[in-house]
């Protein structure tokens, strides 16, 4: 482990900011940067002591992040209105020119009920040091917030943190966990009458697709170390998001998820529909039937065109183009395989990342269509609170941003681990079929953790 050189390095930005103090900027958001050694960055960021931790990797797996630490730190909790949310986004954006400052957390699944402590339905953090690899470059950088602190003060405290970091040390060997209970909310027969509900023709007419989710609940008496499960998880599935957000010792909340909900550089917007969803086989020959048989499945290319369909009409008011891939593609993972059509935008000039969250989240992949109604049934009687499960986690900028949305996540507590999925509900369902679809999507983490 490279300890020395990595120490060199953090000496160096120290003494930029040494430097900083005689003639202090005038940005009020101010990033300094150091290139650095490669480092395993999850093993790097369990070994810190400071809060919030934060974890990012992109599908792309070109860019990976790990920041510890607040130099500035939003937080919304229930009450928030979407012009309050909106005013404190454009605020952020505009103190600051350089595209390479980020702001890093996660919108929760429904804004207008509670959220999870800590979290809350909006949080959004500029780190204090970040750890930051692009391709095989690895850069460190330090923000300094000169918009709300006395300069001098904001650069003693960001040597104070540099002087704090420890080297990374390398994670624990995973272990099976010893489990003393599980729970299901719904439980299976309270989501069959659920999915009955649903398809009920008189409520299917007018909402015709609900996305009904469960909390798996599994109590412990071990410690589970967030970043060792979200590693394993990572190298399970290397072609989804990874990410985590850890803002207290006490809660974790880790996502390895397959969904991206939006990329935007510039005007250019990325987005997709992922819809829709078999198992995989147990070789190549079955795989490729079972992938065929979903293409060509009426419920799964239905519920597919469905969120396709929704994505284009939102964004049609926003945009000078809208380019929507009319046939579905296969995205593999490692248990399942999705239907995928890839969706391009050209934004009009002034819409901004806010608007775009207000437009697109929840997508009907994790909430229904119509929204309103699919929502205020998931809010009456899922049962439970998503919290920031099937949210929108990921970082923005004026220049840039990207948000996945958080499936095949878990939230880590004391003695609980806290584990979610979904399944989109439309005409035809079958309560059995679709509570076995939940058992697959959980299949990749529940292997992590437990015997099976």
């Amino acid at each position: 482990m490279p300890v020395h050189a990595l120490s060199e390095d953090l000496k160096r930005l120290i003494d930029k900011l040494i430097q900083l103090k005689r003639v202090p900027p005038t940005e009020p958001i101010v990033q300094l940067s150091q290139t650095t050694v490669s480092m395993p960055l999850i093993s790097w960021l369990a070994s810190q002591t400071h809060y919030p931790r934060i974890y990012w990797h992109g599908r792309d797996r070109i860019e990976e992040v790990a920041a510890i630490g607040a130099c500035k730190d939003f937080k919304f909790e229930t009450g928030v209105d979407d012009q309050q949310l909106a005013q404190a986004y454009q605020a952020q954006c505009a103190l600051s020119t350089n595209q390479d400052i980020r702001y890093y957390g996660g919108v929760a699944f429904d804004r207008s009920i509670e959220s999870w402590p800590e979290f809350g339905h909006c949080r959004f953090v500029l780190p204090r040091i970040e750890f930051r690899r692009s391709g095989a470059q690895f850069s460190l950088r330090v923000n300094l917030n000169f918009a709300d602190n006395d300069p001098h003060s904001e650069i003693d405290k960001a040597i104070a943190a540099i002087e704090a970091v420890l080297p990374a040390r390398p994670l624990a060997p995973p272990n099976k966990l010893t489990l003393l209970g599980r729970s299901d909310r719904p439980d299976f027969q309270r989501w069959k009458a659920l999915v009955e509900q649903v398809v009920d023709p008189k409520f299917n007419q007018d909402t015709p697709k609900v996305v009904l989710s469960r909390l798996t609940q599994l109590e412990v008496n071990e410690r589970v170390d967030p970043w060792m499960v979200l590693a394993c998880w990572q190298g399970r599935n290397p072609n989804s998001f990874q990410f985590g957000f850890q803002f207290s010792p006490d809660r974790t909340f880790i996502s390895c998820s397959p969904e991206r909900l939006f990329r935007r550089r510039q005007q250019e917007l990325f987005t997709e529909a992922l819809a829709g969803t078999t198992v995989r086989g147990l070789n190549q020959e079955e795989d490729i039937a079972l992938a065929n048989a979903l293409l060509e499945d009426n419920k799964n290319s239905v519920e597919n065109q469905l969120v396709r369909s929704h994505i284009v009409n939102m964004l049609t008011p926003l945009s000078h183009y809208v380019g929507a891939e009319e046939s579905a593609t296969i995205f593999k993972l490692t248990h399942i395989q999705h239907l995928h059509r890839a969706i391009r935008a050209e934004l009009k000039a002034g819409v901004n990342d806010f608007q775009l969250l207000q437009a697109l989240h929840p997508t009907p992949a994790v909430g229904g269509l119509p929204r309103h109604s699919a929502m205020s049934f998931i809010r009456q009687r899922e049962g439970y609170m998503r919290g920031w499960y099937a949210g929108a986690c990921g970082y923005f900028n004026k220049y840039e941003s990207e948000f996945s949305v958080a499936i095949r996540s878990a939230l880590i507590e004391p003695g609980r681990i806290n584990l979610f999925a979904g399944a989109g509900i439309i005409a035809g369902s079958d309560p059995q079929a679709e509570w076995q679809e939940l058992e697959n999507k959980l299949a990749t983490i529940m292997s992590i953790l437990i015997e099976l």
